[in-house]
């Protein structure tokens, strides 16, 4: 006998609940335009490159610090990195745990230098700083590419994000539900979206996200990215703080949590299919989310679907594209079994008498059928042997992410931008406390996930959002959802808004400005930096109408692989008066090419999804990187010294003598 679950995970909020948690995040968004109105209205008045692209340099203590960090705390922390702690239990706190000396290595290792070079040049880009300190448009231009490349394929994982976010926000909202219906109608006559004709509600998410970004980006510049990023910096923290207790709460406290962790075994990946005695006149729908129990007693198993399924009319089964089953996930610990069993009664009358069938089973190739794996190293994986992190990676990723971050362009922008050294040592303290503050404790909160919300491994990059819902419902507040959903929403746009303001500006002053029409008026300038933007935006929601399955994996392939990329030119530049420009090109193409290299190897050996092939299993962000620096050291003794006037005026005082 087979039973099915209620059809969402979660019951739906009440419509007046659900209502007052769009109010409350539009309330947001309606405050997020107005800082780009007043953005504007300020950048009438200034010069409008230096100030749409840098905000005229004069950024204060908590103007920095904020845009830093919420430029850094991507729709990854908030949308990957909750999913990672998810899947893989307690042992991702350590491979976040260098994140919290982040602000120390970026901002301490780079920013004083960069923010002088930038001044002497009058650089308003990262490509700018490395074309003047070495006059060398060609490497300038090769930056650009190499932003360009990189920022893509970042801003479609945070179009994804976002969408994912406003997509379980809205669901309960009958309004958006008979938008989603009326867009599912016209999808297939549109071929450009059509990609995403079953999940309309994500595709119409997609669409509002895009035009919000876009806009107050566009509109605004730099400086209302900068001040949207101070309102997010407070907003994404404070969910932080106010969920934590939340989901303390729902499980019985942090000791009860880890005590049933250690009691889990992973889940099994199965395919399914589905039938039911009696063929029916008109066609079945089984949604996604859906839970199945068969059998009973100690011999019950659960299964949760991945996908839809459906069983036309006239025909008794289902077994999904090209007979291989509807993919999801098959309980394996007791516990999750028994709370399963017990709600099984809630079931829609329609599928009373449907009957799941398992095609295949999957066990994870590390940790399966293991009681403590979700507390202990490595860690549990479905495709690696050696688990989530072995030593030799945990090695790598405390190095990769203390280090990355100082690679990164979007945060070499910010350093451009701080007013005095005094704004510095403060903005230095001040996002150190702010990381530990977002970061420990969610590893907390998503280890809580794996007790309260099981069955979401196949869509783990939803469990953010699912668990605002869970726990503001547990305690009969489900409006405080939307509070708390503007979290990830804000960790998201405040990214999202930087990338797309890097990518124009390398367009529009690294390409165009630069190489094409150096006596481009300031006017035309403006245009075209406005269109630049908007195709952009469009560009990267189009290529997100069908995105990677998990957000995470991007964003660690374009952090790392920008780092690889920046780091030892950006460094060794600032730090090196003998390092040329040959050294320079070279260290960065090494740096890149290893990383894609190893990426390209490792994506083919997982059958098309994103991955690292780890060469003697450490992260391609490490032998990238180590590739760059031998490369661009070899590369700059091995060819000419630069010209002394460069070297006068970038390591001696106003251009002189030491």
């Amino acid at each position: 006998m087979n039973s099915l679950l209620s059809l969402p995970l979660l019951a739906q909020a009440q419509d007046g609940a659900s209502n007052a948690a769009i109010v409350s995040f539009s309330i947001y968004i309606a405050a997020v335009m107005v800082l780009a109105w007043l953005s504007n209205r300020l950048l009438q008045s200034k010069s409008f490159l230096s100030e749409y692209f840098l905000g005229s340099r004069s950024l204060g203590v908590w103007a920095f610090a904020l845009t830093f960090a919420a430029t850094s705390s991507s729709g990854g922390s908030f949308i990957g990195f909750p999913s990672l702690v998810y899947t893989h239990g307690w042992i991702v706190g350590l491979w976040i745990g260098s994140y919290m000396i982040v602000p120390i290595v970026s901002m301490g290792l780079l920013a004083k230098r960069v923010n002088q070079v930038a001044r002497t040049t009058g650089a308003i880009t990262i490509p700018d700083v490395l074309r003047d300190r070495f006059e060398s448009p060609a490497f300038g231009a090769t930056a650009t590419g190499l932003i360009v490349f990189f920022m893509v394929f970042n801003l479609i994982a945070q179009f994804k994000g976002g969408s994912v976010i406003l997509q379980t926000l809205l669901s309960d909202v009958p309004m958006f539900q008979m938008a989603s219906d009326s867009l599912a109608n016209v999808l297939p006559s549109i071929p450009i979206l059509s990609w995403s004709a079953d999940n309309p509600g994500y595709l119409l998410c997609l669409l509002v996200f895009t035009f919000a970004v876009v806009i107050y980006t566009a509109y605004g510049g730099f400086r209302a990215v900068v001040w949207t990023d101070v309102m997010q910096g407070f907003v994404m923290v404070g969910g932080v703080v106010l969920m934590l207790p939340l989901a303390l709460y729902a499980v019985g406290g942090l000791g009860k949590a880890t005590q049933d962790m250690a009691k889990m075994t992973p889940p099994n990946k199965v395919q399914l299919a589905f039938s039911v005695e009696t063929a029916r006149d008109s066609s079945l729908s089984i949604p996604a989310n859906s839970w199945f129990v068969r059998g009973a007693g100690d011999s019950a198993r659960v299964f949760r679907t991945a996908a839809q399924a459906l069983i036309v009319a006239g025909e008794k089964a289902t077994r999904g594209d090209d007979d291989k089953g509807i993919p999801g996930i098959e309980l394996t610990y007791s516990g999750h079994i028994q709370k399963q069993v017990q709600e099984a009664t809630n079931r829609p009358s329609s599928l009373q008498d449907v009957t799941v069938e398992v095609i295949e089973s999957v066990e994870y190739k590390s940790g399966a059928g293991q009681q403590g794996t979700y507390v202990t190293g490595p860690g549990p994986h479905p495709s690696s042997d050696a688990g989530f992190l072995p030593f030799s990676l945990a090695v790598s990723f405390f190095f990769m992410w203390t280090f990355s971050g100082a690679g990164q362009p979007s945060n070499m922008v910010r350093l451009m931008a701080f007013s005095n050294a005094n704004t510095l040592r403060r903005a230095i303290f001040t996002v150190s406390i702010y990381y530990s503050l977002i970061y420990f404790p969610l590893v907390i909160i998503f280890c809580c996930a794996r007790v309260l919300l099981p069955g979401w491994e196949t869509e783990s990059d939803r469990i953010m959002p699912e668990m605002a819902k869970a726990t503001t419902e547990i305690i009969n507040m489900p409006w405080l959802a939307g509070l708390l959903v503007a979290a990830p929403f804000a960790a998201v746009m405040s990214t999202m808004d930087s990338f797309l303001l890097m990518i124009s500006s390398a367009v529009v002053r690294d390409i165009y400005q630069r190489n094409i029409n150096p006596h481009a008026s300031e006017k035309t300038i403006k245009r075209l930096t406005y269109v630049v933007t908007i195709a952009i935006g469009a560009i990267a929601m189009l290529a997100a109408v069908s995105p990677p399955a998990f957000l995470q994996d991007i964003i660690v392939f374009t952090g790392s692989g920008l780092s690889t990329s920046f780091l030892t030119p950006v460094a060794l530049m600032l730090y090196w008066p003998r390092f040329n420009h040959y050294g320079a090109l070279a260290g960065m193409l090494g740096g890149f090419g290893t990383h894609v290299t190893l990426y390209a190897v490792g994506t083919i050996m997982a059958g098309g999804k994103v991955a690292a092939y780890r060469l003697f299993d450490f992260h391609p962000f490490m032998v990238g990187l180590v590739a760059s620096v031998t490369i661009a050291v070899i590369v700059t003794l091995l060819t000419p010294r630069p010209p002394e006037n460069l070297v006068r005026k970038y390591f001696y005082k106003d251009g002189g003598e030491g």
